[in-house]
C-alpha cells in the first residue's frame, strides 16, 4: 500500500473515502464534488485499487505522480494505492480484506465507488468489491488483522464512463475549474502526443465530461453538477427548502 504523505495522521476518522480501480476514475466521475467538499474543511481520502500497471499510455510511476498532483488540486487529505491487479478485480477474499483494512483505518462516514455499470469491467468490479468490503468492514467477527468493525453512514456511486439518469445532484459550480485542473494532471491520460496509443481518453475526453456535468447542471438550474447514483433513499431532515439545522 502506497500512501500521498500530506498527513501529519494516517488513523484518524475521515468524512469521505473515495474508491476508484485507477488513478484518475475518482476525478473523472467526482472531482468538483471533492473540491467543494475539501474547500469546506471536510477530510477526503482517495483510495486507488490498481497501480495501472495496465495502462496503454503513462508508466506506474508516471501515473503515481499525476494522481498525486491531481489530489493536490483538489485538496484531499490523502491518497492510498493498494497492489490489487489491474484487470484482475475479481471476487476474491483476499481483495476484499485489503479494502476492508483501508475502511477501518480511515473509519468514513461516506463512501464512494464507480457506478456498476460503465465500459470498462474494472469499474464495475470495483464498485462490486467496495460493496462485499463495505458490508464486511461492519461486522465485527470478521477478521482482518489489527483492524476493528466500522459502519459506515451511506455509500454512492459516481459515473466515469457514460450517461446514467442520476438519482440526485451535487452543484459542482464554482468547482468545474478544479476538477478541469486535476483531469489535466494526467498528461499521460488525457493530451495526445507522438507515443500515445489511441484510445478515447486522448480524443477530447475532458471536453465530454465537462459537457455531461453542463447538463446535468441545467436539469437543476445551475451551470454545472455532478450525478450519482444511491443503493437507498436519501433521507432529509430540515432542508427540503433549504433551511438550516
Amino acid at each position: 500500500m502506497e500512501k500521498q504523505k500530506n498527513l501529519q495522521k494516517s488513523n484518524w476518522d475521515v468524512d469521505i473515502l473515495a474508491f476508484g480501480a485507477h488513478a484518475d476514475d475518482v476525478e473523472i466521475g467526482m472531482g468538483a464534488t471533492i473540491a467543494k467538499y475539501a474547500k469546506a474543511g471536510k477530510k477526503v481520502v482517495i483510495c486507488d485499487l490498481t497501480k495501472s500497471e495496465l495502462s496503454s499510455n503513462g508508466t506506474v510511476d508516471n501515473r503515481k505522480k499525476e494522481a498525486f498532483a491531481a489530489g493536490n488540486v483538489l485538496g484531499i487529505a490523502e491518497r492510498v494505492t493498494l497492489d490489487l491487479p489491474d484487470r484482475g478485480l475479481y471476487m476474491q477474499e483476499s481483495s476484499i480484506k485489503k479494502i476492508v483494512e483501508i475502511i477501518r483505518l480511515y473509519k468514513p462516514k461516506i463512501v464512494f465507488a464507480p457506478f456498476l455499470l460503465d465500459r470498462h469491467p474494472d469499474h464495475g468490479n470495483c464498485a462490486k468489491l467496495v460493496d462485499e468490503a463495505v458490508f464486511s468492514a461492519g461486522i465485527k467477527n470478521f477478521q482482518v488483522e489489527s483492524t476493528t468493525a466500522h459502519k459506515i453512514q451511506n455509500s454512492y456511486y459516481y459515473m466515469i464512463n457514460g450517461f446514467q439518469k442520476p438519482d440526485f445532484l451535487i452543484d459542482t459550480s464554482s468547482f468545474m475549474d478544479k476538477k478541469i485542473e486535476a483531469l489535466n494532471c494526467y498528461k499521460s491520460q488525457f493530451v495526445k502526443s507522438s507515443e500515445s496509443v489511441d484510445t478515447p481518453l486522448v480524443n477530447g475526453y475532458i471536453d465530454s465530461i465537462q459537457a455531461r456535468e453542463k447538463l446535468f447542471g441545467q436539469e437543476a438550474g445551475v451551470a454545472f453538477a455532478e450525478g450519482f447514483m444511491k443503493k437507498k433513499p436519501l433521507l432529509l431532515n430540515n432542508d427540503l427548502l433549504g433551511e438550516k439545522e
